[in-house]
Order: C-alpha cells, then structure tokens, then sequence
C-alpha cells in the first residue's frame, strides 16, 4: 500500500542574511578597535625594506631620531645612560631582542655606534626597524 502526500515536502533553505550580518558587525568592530591602536614612541621615519618580519620576543628599543639623539624605550638618554640602560635591561628579560630603530637621515656610523653600544652592555641579538615598501 502507498500512501500519498497532497502537499510537496517541504525544502530547507539556509539565509545568507543572518551570516552577513554577523559578517558585517566583525568588520566595522575590527575596524573601529583598530583605530585606537596606536604606537608610541620616539618620532622616526624609518628606511623601507621588501623583506621586513615581525618580531614577537621581548624587545628593547634603542632609537636614534634625525638629530642623532638616543632614547632607551621612547625615554632621551645619553650615550653612557644607554649603554647603562640596556645593560639593566639585559638583567630583566628573559632572551630579549634589541630593536635599533635609527632615522633615514640618520648616518650608517652613527646606527653602528648604537649597536656597538648594546652590545659592550651584553646585547647580542639586533633587529633593524624598518618600513614596508608599499
């Protein structure tokens, strides 16, 4: 015996418009969250670079402006105070890496004697900052 239905069965359809909302409501959070990101730090126009990585160890910052001005962590230091600094700083951390954060204009002796003094202070892993190419 077959029995027969009078009505068609009746067919899921899934609604795209639940999931573009979703959609929707991450992108304008993470667009609105990423406009308080800010970095701070010692004003320098870093040089541009294609091949550029992104450090994720504790870091020290060793930046050097236009001027030729040292600052230890966004703080003006002198040449005795950084090397001082680093050298406390070394003692903290756990495998840090030093970030050399030197200005475009800056002279290439000038960087090096940035690095030179980190690493009398007993820093022996360097980074060079630098831009995207975009």
């Amino acid at each position: 015996m077959r029995f027969r239905s009078s009505s068609p069965p009746l067919l899921t359809a899934f609604s795209y418009a639940s999931l573009t909302d979703v959609v929707l409501q991450l992108l304008i959070f993470f667009l609105l969250s990423s406009a308080y990101v800010i970095q701070s730090g010692v004003k320098v126009q870093l040089p541009k670079s294609e091949t550029g990585e992104r450090g994720t160890k504790a870091q020290i910052v060793v930046s050097v402006n236009a001027d030729g001005a040292f600052f230890l962590n966004t703080k003006p230091v002198s040449r005795d105070q950084l090397r001082d600094g680093v050298r406390s700083m070394l003692v903290e951390q756990a495998d840090p890496v030093v970030v050399i954060q030197a200005d475009k204009a800056v002279s290439l002796q000038v960087a090096v004697e940035a690095m030179d003094i980190v690493k009398s202070a007993g820093g022996s892993k360097f980074l060079i900052a630098t831009e995207p190419v975009e």
